[in-house]
């Protein structure tokens, strides 16, 4: 078997990885910090050019350099973020008004909840197509393509 059949049989195998971490990149994460400084380079002599002033919303991660990573969120918007501000714990962002979610992963099952646009929510398990999530007390589960924050084909158990 040739190299090229190889890497298309693993696609991981080729994947780029954090040059700090060793973890995939691009990559998604959450804001751990209600108020973050984002930064025009990687430290503290860098200029802020804005804040981001939303707990637990989805950034994803595009680069490390020490200990600050460059982030972008859901409208390409980012810079440098200190790793501190930043959690492994996983949302999503609704991006459909009144998202319907449901107790099953299929078209069919019974509606549990309906989400706003621009809902921040907790991510939980992937199958090829849905995603189980929660926020306000409300859970189930909603259409990969209608959240930011997950890759398509992301599968999480």
């Amino acid at each position: 078997m040739s190299t090229p059949s190889l890497m298309a049989a693993n696609p991981a195998a080729d994947q780029i990885r954090g040059s700090v971490t060793n973890l995939p990149l691009p990559r998604y994460v959450s804001m751990k910090a209600s108020k973050g400084n984002v930064r025009r380079g990687p430290s503290l002599t860098h200029r802020i050019d804005w804040v981001f002033t939303r707990r637990d919303m989805p950034l994803e991660i595009t680069a490390e350099y020490g200990h600050w990573r460059r982030v972008r969120d859901r409208d390409g918007v980012g810079g440098w973020v200190h790793y501190a501000l930043l959690s492994g714990t996983r949302t999503v962002l609704i991006e459909e008004d009144m998202l319907t979610v449901r107790a099953q992963p299929n078209e069919t099952a019974p509606v549990s909840a309906a989400f706003e646009l621009g809902v921040v929510a907790r991510l939980g398990s992937c199958s090829q197509n849905w995603c189980r999530i929660s926020a306000g007390g409300y859970r189930g589960w909603a259409p990969k393509v209608k959240l930011w924050g997950v890759t398509p084909d992301e599968l999480r158990d």
